[in-house]
């Protein structure tokens, strides 16, 4: 134990998720038929964050680090994620999908919320801290159940951006 304080859960490595987060990467009710598709939507909206950024580089990173072992969490939850050079700075993006996609999960349950993370190449702690704040987030089975049952875009980011403050049993 250092003494040093632990950073809140809505934060990792001194970044919040509402500096990650942008209402114009948070999208609700899309259509994607199989896993490869629903990783196509996640990267259009990562790369639209910067303009270095192109959507089938993206793509392609997400889809290298599938490689090496799912990001479906379980309780229909993925976190895709990659390190990328060339990436400016840390970005997310959230997509709840109309139907849910097999996405070989943990838990082999079907996948209707993404969280996807693109982060600069050298970060490694920080990359690490910010999946452990995403995966902690999705744990909270109220806010997985208030954002499936978001009518908007803008309800969604509002739920994400705000978790913990209106989830408390996330914490």
């Amino acid at each position: 134990m250092t003494g040093a304080p632990e950073p809140e859960p809505r934060e990792a490595a001194g970044v919040r998720l509402g500096e990650l987060l942008a209402p114009e990467r948070v999208a609700c009710n899309l259509h994607a038929a199989s896993k490869k598709r629903a990783l196509e939507l996640v990267s259009e909206l990562l790369a639209s964050s910067a303009p270095s950024l192109s959507q089938t580089a993206v793509f392609e990173s997400l889809i290298g680090r599938e490689r090496l072992g799912s990001t479906g969490l379980g309780h229909g939850v993925a976190i895709p994620h990659a390190r990328m050079r060339g990436t400016p700075h840390a970005v997310a993006a959230f997509v709840k999908l109309d139907q849910a996609v097999d996405y070989d999960a943990t838990d082999e349950l079907p996948v209707d919320l993404l969280f996807a993370l693109l982060v600069p190449e050298h970060y490694t702690n920080e990359h690490l801290a910010l999946l452990a704040l995403v995966a902690r987030m999705f744990s909270d089975p109220e806010l997985r159940r208030r954002l499936r049952e978001a009518a908007s875009s803008q309800r969604a980011y509002e739920l994400l951006t705000r978790w913990p403050q209106e989830h408390p049993a996330g914490t």
